[in-house]
């Protein structure tokens, strides 16, 4: 068995061992790719600033400015003024590198700038990077050695040694450095592409540049029989962590537990006084007693999946611990979250249907709310999932209204019945003359559209009477009073809006008694 293991272990090694090295040769190309685009834009945006300061000519009060963009910019060792030839007419430097042959030019794709490749009389390459300045034909340039352009591949006093290039896209050879292994030998290879400056770059590396790290894991397959007891064990306690750690798994404990509870905030008529409902929102009460807020968790259940099970889950604890309450008054609503993600799939229609049949609450007292915040995808599969829950007597919501992907599309696509007005906006009432605007627009069109208003956020009464003077009823907020849990709801609902004994349901009354 421990040969076996052994065997199978070094054939694993070996496998890790390149896929590693490929890896890491992989990232090594777009660090080289990086690097280079990196000095380019550097030297681009100090052509950019030049043209912005009109320098497109060889005027005395020019000269000055082409030295000070050399300055600027490290990789700049030139900057020039060209004629409609491209020939320089002047520069920072008496004669930059005079007889420069132009080798080709990458078809770069930044704006407003092109890449020519010089080979100069001495046998070096000089990337000129030229950028149109003002009307006319003159161009100003700046002049790049391309070894700065070229990574670091060797270490100095070492004989190990790779190879890295930049070509164009064409295969056009910009600059190389270090030594090409033959192609017998094996090596890792790897390109990227440099979409700005159109050309690739190439990094190919020895399979012996690293001994020392793959002898050091050779070894380690040598001890393999001792250690794979304790290396199984390791791997189980570490799972286990894991799993104790995983937030899905921990999000999913605490649904399966009963932690996540719902939290109602009351909803007014501002002209009465009276109640017209509340916003249910779910609050993670763990065990300890401390709660947290749906901010924390939220975005959570969504990637995760679990969206759609906490919402089913919230509704029916909400049908038991206040169905009969709600139930007895036909004037309450209880509106509940949905995510943009549930109205995609139909199958919630039947989900809702099951949730409140046979319990107090009816469904033409249900409202969901699809968030504005979050884009949907399929706006017709969307339009006729609300078109059957309004179907079931259901009334639909736009919450954050103004504040998301869509603007009004929402609210003329969608055919919700009721909009709510973000808080952002009640906010700056009284304060934000376009703030003022935006939502005395949003209650025009919603009246135009006949569908209700409900605004959030409240805090102030003198909101609340800017809000009555426009023509909302209903509103929400701090003003009123905060999310409160199902105990002090039902204390408020009562104090509110007593029952009367004809009002009392049967079963109610059954129970009492």
């Amino acid at each position: 068995m421990a040969g076996a293991s052994l065997v199978a272990f070094n054939s694993w090694l070996d496998g890790f061992i390149a896929r590693q090295g490929q890896a890491e040769v992989a990232s090594a190309a777009r660090r080289a790719v990086g690097l280079a685009e990196f000095r380019l834009q550097e030297a681009a945006a100090a052509l950019d600033a030049l043209a912005l300061q009109g320098v497109n000519s060889c005027a005395a009060g020019n000269i000055p400015a082409l030295r000070a963009a050399t300055f600027a910019a490290a990789p700049i060792k030139a900057v020039t003024v060209l004629d409609s030839d491209r020939q320089s007419l002047c520069a920072d430097l008496d004669a930059p590198f005079a007889g420069a042959d132009l080798l080709t030019t990458v078809p770069a794709g930044a704006d407003g700038v092109s890449l020519d490749i010089m080979l100069l009389s001495n046998g070096e390459r000089m990337a000129r990077l030229r950028r149109i300045a003002g009307e006319g034909p003159a161009e100003i340039a700046a002049l790049i050695p391309v070894s700065l352009l070229l990574p670091q591949v060797s270490i100095p006093g070492s004989s190990v040694s790779a190879y890295a290039q930049l070509t164009t896209r064409d295969g056009i050879l910009i600059g190389a450095v270090g030594l090409r292994p033959p192609g017998a030998e094996a090596r890792f290879a790897a390109t990227a592409a440099s979409d700005t400056f159109a050309f690739n770059a190439e990094i190919v590396v020895p399979y012996g540049i690293l001994p020392s790290e793959n002898a050091g894991l050779k070894r380690l397959g040598l001890i393999l029989p001792g250690i794979v007891v304790a290396m199984l064990i390791i791997c189980a306690l570490v799972m286990r962590r894991r799993d104790a750690e995983n937030p899905v798994a921990e999000l999913q404990r605490a649904l399966a537990a009963g932690e996540l509870i719902p939290y109602y905030q009351p909803i007014v008529d501002i002209r009465s006084g009276k109640l017209r409902g509340a916003e249910v929102l779910v609050r993670w009460r763990k065990p300890d007693g401390t709660l947290v807020l749906p901010g924390a968790f939220i975005p959570l259940a969504e990637s995760s999946g679990m969206i759609r099970a906490m919402t089913h889950d919230l509704m029916k604890r909400v049908c038991v611990e206040a169905g009969r309450a709600i139930g007895a008054r036909p004037g309450l609503k209880i509106s509940f979250n949905f995510a943009g993600q549930l109205f995609g799939d139909q199958s919630i229609v039947k989900d809702v249907r099951n949730i409140f049949s046979g319990t107090p609450i009816k469904l033409s007292q249900v409202v969901l709310e699809v968030t504005e915040r979050d884009p949907i995808e399929n706006f017709t599969a969307t339009r006729q999932t609300i078109a059957a829950l309004q179907g079931l007597g259901v009334r639909i919501a736009i919450d954050d209204v103004g504040t998301g992907h869509s603007g009004l599309s929402y609210m003329l696509k969608l055919g919700v019945d009721i909009i709510k007005i973000d808080k952002i906006f009640v906010d700056a009432i009284g304060t934000d003359r376009n703030s003022n605007t935006i939502v005395e627009t949003l209650v025009d069109l919603a009246h135009n559209m006949r569908m209700d208003v409900v605004a959030e956020g409240v805090e102030t009464f003198e909101q609340v009477m800017y809000l009555r003077d426009l023509g909302v009823r209903s509103a929400q907020g701090y003003v009123f009073a905060p999310p409160l849990p199902g105990s002090a709801f039902l204390q408020l609902v009562d104090a509110i809006d007593p029952l009367t004994a004809a009002r009392v349901p049967e079963a109610g009354r059954a129970s009492a008694a």
